[in-house]
């Protein structure tokens, strides 16, 4: 297949690059390299994919507009691309705006009309269900932060691109992704970091909000998946194993031999308490399960943050 990864260079993008790649797909990166985090950050997690014979990689800001030969010839389009991080989009509406839901509108009109495109897969989060996102699909959208509007807003263009110009979306709503090159202010990364470097870790709220925890490669698996199912359709994609943040904390622990040293902040503002996807559905329709269990995802980041330290 000729594929298109929006946000190839990021956590989850680059995962998924590689894998198509081993898969043997033809795939086109796209990324902008926003400065929510360094930008050699995101040049590493692209390094071992320049230069493959099958890689080409353009560095673009979707809400500017998509250049017409980006996307032809395109038949599975992946949409990661977004700006991520629930407590910045309270300090920045436009640019959250801007490189979610305008980026999304402009991908969209490149894409309709497509001859050769059969699945639109849109990265959607958890996060559109607001503070409690523990359940399936029929869970109401409540988002807490404007990071979470921002995403449902698009999710609903790409509805009504689906239905009235016939583009083949389907859309993932993604549930506490973690493992190798998470991103530098994520939770696990920021604990990890602070146990290896001995460090205290900031601990916002009281740790028992709940997470359900989806190591990198079985979302990676998943997406790839979501290109079977029927356009239109909306599902959660989750690990299944549900712990609250003290419990990560021990696990660490465990699994680095150090203990952690505690500093309590107050709750940020529309966080999320708790969060648990239901996957029946995607389950049924694609025949997807999580297989990472989250003490040995826990080990594989701890490893690879380690290699970072040197």
């Amino acid at each position: 297949m000729m594929c298109v990864v929006t946000g190839a260079a990021g956590f989850i993008g680059s995962h998924l690059c590689e894998r198509l790649l081993a898969d043997g797909h033809a795939v086109t990166g796209i990324d902008c390299f926003t400065a929510y985090y360094p930008r050699p950050v995101k040049e590493r997690n692209l390094a071992g994919l320049l230069g493959r014979p099958t890689f080409s990689f353009r560095e673009i800001d979707l809400s500017a507009g998509v250049p017409a030969d980006v996307v032809a010839g395109a038949e599975w389009v992946f949409h990661l691309a977004a700006m991520p991080g629930l407590t910045r989009s309270w300090l920045d509406f436009d640019t959250y705006n801007r490189h979610n839901l305008t980026a999304t509108h402009r991908l969209l009109e490149a894409l309709k009309g497509s001859p050769t495109l059969k699945r639109l897969i849109y990265a959607s989060t958890s996060s559109v269900y607001g503070k409690y996102a523990s359940g399936d699909e029929t869970l109401p959208t409540r988002p807490s932060s404007p990071y979470g509007i921002t995403k449902l807003a698009s999710e609903q263009l790409c509805r009504v691109y689906g239905d009235e110009f016939g583009v083949p979306v389907v859309v993932l709503r993604y549930f506490s992704v973690y493992g190798p090159r998470q991103r530098p202010e994520m939770g696990y990364h920021l604990f990890i970091h602070a146990i290896l470097t001995g460090r205290a870790i900031t601990l916002t709220g009281d740790g028992l909000q709940v997470r359900g925890n989806t190591y990198v490669a079985d979302c990676v698996e998943a997406t790839i998946r979501a290109t079977q199912a029927m356009p239109g359709e909306t599902f959660n994609l989750g690990g299944g194993e549900l712990v609250t943040v003290l419990e990560v904390l021990r696990k660490l622990e465990r699994i680095t031999g150090k203990s952690v040293t505690i500093e309590r902040h107050a709750p940020r503002p529309g966080d999320q308490l708790a969060t648990g996807a239901d996957v029946t559905k995607l389950s049924r329709h694609i025949g997807w399960k999580p297989t990472t269990g989250i003490d040995e995802g826990l080990a594989r980041q701890v490893e690879w943050q380690r290699s970072l330290l040197g």
